[in-house]
């Protein structure tokens, strides 16, 4: 089926890309400039497309993200080092953000004639983020039946919705995915910080697939340390 795939440029969205490349057909991939803390990630999603030789579509949304103030990932807000399930990392929601970016997807998807929108939200996000939940993803289907009715029919495809970043990892390995050619980073520097909590989460997440993390951190070991932590805390 003609799928359309949202596209970070992060280790979940590409990996989905080759997923989707290898199992069904490939129609491009979309990305979204929010006004996010930097567009380093954009850079990697581009260079997913022309790996998949499928086209990229960069829709510019900052006059709309420059209203969702707030978030450590738009403003200048200190970026959380950590367990990527604190509380703290509450200060990276971007309000409606997947809510927004589907919509989009969906109209767009409508105009190019693809059947289908897939979406990377997996199962370690439900903590913080309310659009990247079951929940969510079921209701905004159901949604855009309604929305498209008579005029076009897509579905929404969320595989990862419900399993965690390690299996999307060996979902990833499994499909070829370069790992090293995806970026989680929030900090955005030349190298992951190895620190803020998507870093700590990717890195965990390579340790449970048993696969070897090809990335670069600036401080590769922290992540033990920021791990044993909450897992301390869970057990109190």
């Amino acid at each position: 089926m003609k799928t359309i795939v949202i596209c970070s440029g992060g280790l979940d969205s590409v990996s989905l890309a080759h997923r989707i490349a290898a199992e069904h057909e490939l129609n491009s991939l979309v990305s979204f400039d929010y006004g996010q803390r930097h567009r380093k990630e954009l850079d990697f999603a581009a260079d997913c497309a022309k790996r998949l030789g499928v086209p990229h579509h960069i829709i510019d949304i900052r006059p709309i993200g420059a209203h969702l103030t707030g978030s450590a990932l738009t403003d200048d807000v200190d970026v959380p080092e950590g367990h990527y399930a604190e509380e703290t990392m509450r200060s990276t929601v971007v309000p409606n953000r997947n809510a927004i970016m589907l919509t989009i997807a969906f109209g767009l998807a409508a105009a190019q004639q693809a059947e289908v929108v897939a979406i990377a939200v997996h199962g370690g996000d439900h903590f913080i983020y309310p659009d990247c939940r079951p929940g969510f993803i079921d209701s905004f289907n159901a949604m855009q039946q309604q929305a498209l009715d008579g005029y076009a029919d897509v579905r929404l495809f969320a595989p990862y919705v419900t399993v965690s970043k390690a299996a999307i990892v060996v979902d990833g390995a499994k499909h070829g995915t370069p790992f090293a050619k995806t970026w989680s980073c929030y900090k955005g520097g030349d190298r992951h910080c190895g620190r803020c909590g998507t870093c700590v989460e990717r890195r965990e997440a390579f340790h449970l697939a048993g696969i070897a993390d090809p990335t670069d951190y600036e401080d590769p070991d922290f992540w033990v340390a920021a791990t044993g932590a909450y897992a301390a805390r869970e057990v109190r």
